[in-house]
């Protein structure tokens, strides 16, 4: 095995220079007020977590997990989400705080499956999740948050597009009831936006023609909100029924928000995370082909950690919004120009006075020693 290079790095993670971070940390600066101002407040947690707690909770398969020991041999893990980590934190170190618990996080994460598809495998996300409340209301209130961040950290042009994880799952349970294995293979197409696929996985299978026309009547489920009509004629479930309306109450509390028109149903949607047990919705920004935003319910999620509770929430993907605004856009605040000082041995304690006077009124001040000044000190 070639030895790395010094200046070599891993595949799959980058160098952020001083620009790029300016862009990053502008991101995080105004997610995180903007979830401040609607009362979510901020944590922090771990970068490294144990595999059997966390790392299994988070439902991410183990080979996109990067693992690694510790001195005692106990199997660890790199973050590959935030959800898991603060579903932790809620059932024990705020295990006695009253619900509905609201919290934000600006943090890094880890999946090797990145890796594998040309992408990060370490990037960035900042955050929200609302614990303990269980009602439309809540989901509206973490999509209009999610859409107040977007225009804050300068996505001015997006959509929302928004489903169910029960609506899918019972129309599944209809007509595959005993179908496991078909039933994993098309979810896996609607993760992949796999429509051909989805459809050949349709015709491979042994059940009736009129169950296959409900399946593949699914992706035309794309739209406005006159798609939950449509959707509830392909099948008579309560489970599907129970999903729908659910949607129409979230699509009601958004109206009142005033944010409906950037919504888009698609209910063909399914999460990259198994935990997910109710709505889902992605976020994507014009001219950009992967989602800037990502979120739903998973209700069942807290109850591994021992505090039962239902949940929701959602994920800016920082490191692609970083990548899709402009420099321009996210210099918000005009940056004042630096001021240099230059000083020689005689004047140095009065130069650098008047440096740490300029630094606090907030000026970009940078000081520099000469051994014959040509011209007076200048600090305008």
């Amino acid at each position: 095995m070639t030895k790395p290079r010094m200046f070599e790095k891993p595949s799959g993670v980058r160098d952020y220079l001083p620009e790029a971070v300016r862009k990053l940390r502008y991101i995080e600066r105004e997610a995180l007020h903007t979830m401040e101002c609607w009362g979510y407040k901020q944590l922090i947690t771990p970068t490294m977590e144990f595999y059997d707690t966390v790392g299994t909770a988070s439902s991410t398969s183990d080979h996109k997990l990067f693992k690694l020991l510790n001195q005692r041999g106990t199997t660890m893990v790199l973050r590959s989400d935030m959800t898991a980590p603060i579903a932790r934190v809620v059932s024990s170190l705020l295990g006695k705080e009253p619900f509905p618990i609201r919290l934000s996080y600006h943090a890094n994460v880890f999946r090797s499956m990145e890796e594998e598809a040309g992408r990060e495998a370490e990037f960035y996300q900042t955050g929200a999740e609302l614990v303990g409340d269980g009602s439309p209301e809540a989901d509206a209130e973490v999509i209009a948050l999610a859409i107040a961040c977007l225009k804050a950290t300068g996505i001015e042009r997006f959509k929302v597009a928004l489903g169910h994880h029960g609506y899918l799952q019972g129309l599944f349970q209809y007509t595959l009831p005993q179908g496991e294995e078909p039933q994993t293979r098309l979810k896996q197409c609607l993760v992949q936006r796999d429509v051909v696929g989805f459809r050949e996985q349709v015709s491979l299978l042994d059940v009736t023609a009129e169950r296959k026309e409900r399946l593949e009547a699914v992706l035309q489920l794309r739209g406005g909100r006159s798609v939950l009509a449509t959707a509830r004629g392909i099948a008579d479930e309560p489970a599907m029924e129970a999903s729908l309306l659910h949607l129409e109450q979230v699509w009601e509390v958004l109206e009142a928000y005033g944010v409906s028109e950037h919504i888009v149903l698609d209910l063909t949607m399914m999460g990259d995370f198994s935990y997910y047990t109710g709505m889902i919705f992605e976020g994507y920004a014009a001219e950009m082909g992967f989602p800037v935003m990502s979120g739903g319910r998973y209700d069942n999620l807290l109850q591994q950690f021992g505090r039962s509770a239902p949940a929701t929430g959602f994920a800016l993907k920082t490191t692609r919004i970083m990548d899709a605004i402009s420099f321009d856009r996210q210099d918000n605040e005009r940056e004042a120009a630096a001021m240099l000082i230059q000083y020689d041995v005689l004047c140095r304690r009065e130069a650098l006075m008047e440096a740490a006077r300029l630094r606090a009124e907030g000026r970009i001040v940078i000081t520099q020693r000469v051994d014959r000044l040509d011209k007076p000190i200048d600090v305008d």
